[in-house]
């Protein structure tokens, strides 16, 4: 028996080796390509890949003679639209921004506008499915800026919200030509808030005290550390109400109709009550208006994609593998009823 444990201790030492040498390598592999571009552009013809996938599903249940039949009637309509697409159909560009509260999104977007601004067609379209329930002012400010080019540009373009578009995501969502969104879809927040703890007086409580020097009068206004002054909070206050009028008037001028002082409070509305306020133009899912379009158009979605390094894609794989294997395990304990014994 002890020799066995001694063989079995040794094999342990070698796989545990082994293991060690081969992610050696790999981080050797991934400095080599740091210097290498991050990103990699990932194209996919949507209307191409739902055709295919229709047609597996109409020859589910075929016999022979019926599915060699089906198949040969995809090839002459694969012919028939090779020849009017000759005539160069419009393409539908679909980009996806899915923010958070720094929208750390944007640089990737702006380079997916870039591209798509190099090879557009005047007959085609860009459509942006967007989610985001907004964040910081000046960073969101930035992400609508890139839809702007494309307005600037003359570009048609058409934002598709599924889930929300809120504050900052309103704000990039009203550059389009056209808003679409789900009948649950959140929209609006055309507001602005900003909120910060004081603990002064907890600090005068300790005898802990704060020299805050400033030069100017209104370098800080509200303090986290200091006490502050109602003439401080005046200002702060006025800082607000300056930024929500910009927010106002950037909405008003590319939505215009729009009632701003009515829906410009921090209200949101879902999306089957926003069509009527104004907020969007109609109500749909993102899915619905691509299959729509797929009638008379190429639809392509366009994205950059971080390239992960081996190591990356290697440390995310076992994540990937821990956490299937904790998943497992809990839903094996959850069927064999133990927490309600």
């Amino acid at each position: 028996m002890s020799q066995w444990f001694a063989e079995y201790g040794l094999f342990l030492a070698q796989l545990v080796t082994l293991g060690v040498m081969i992610l050696a390598v790999l981080a050797i592999a991934g400095r080599a390509k740091a210097g290498q571009a991050r990103s990699q552009l990932r194209i996919e013809e949507l209307d191409k890949r739902y055709r295919a996938r229709q047609r597996q599903l109409r020859l589910v249940g075929l016999d022979k003679k019926r599915r060699k039949a089906a198949l040969k009637a995809f090839k002459r309509d694969d012919k028939r639209r090779d020849k009017r697409d000759g005539a160069k159909r419009p393409t539908l560009w679909v980009l996806d921004f899915h923010g958070d509260i720094k929208a750390s999104g944007t640089a990737r977007l702006a380079e997916e506008v870039s591209l798509i601004l190099g090879v557009i067609d005047e007959r085609d379209e860009v459509a942006i499915r967007l989610e985001s329930p907004g964040g910081l002012v000046h960073a969101y400010g930035l992400a609508a800026a890139q839809l702007d080019r494309l307005r600037d540009a003359g570009v048609s373009t058409t934002v598709c919200i599924d889930k929300v578009a809120a504050s900052g995501g309103y704000m990039m969502a009203c550059c389009a030509d056209r808003l679409r969104a789900a009948p649950f879809a959140v929209l609006g927040s055309i507001g602005v808030v900003a909120q910060l703890p004081n603990i002064h007086r907890l600090l005068k409580r300790h005898d802990v005290d704060v020299e805050l020097l400033t030069a100017g009068r209104y370098k800080r206004t509200l303090t986290v550390l200091g006490e502050n002054t109602e003439e401080g909070r005046e200002k702060f206050i006025e800082e607000l109400e300056s930024t929500h009028a910009l927010f106002k008037r950037f909405v008003a001028e590319r939505r215009q109709g729009l009632d701003i002082d009515a829906i410009a409070t921090g209200e949101t509305w879902y999306g089957s009550q926003a069509v009527d306020k104004g907020l969007i133009d109609a109500v749909g899912t993102s899915e619905a208006y691509l299959l729509e379009r797929m009638n008379d158009a190429r639809v392509v979605t366009v994205s950059l994609e971080k390239r992960r390094r081996l190591t990356e894609r290697l440390g995310r794989a076992v994540s990937l593998g821990i956490e299937d294997g904790l998943q497992r395990i809990y839903e094996a304990l959850e069927a064999s009823g133990w927490q309600r014994r």
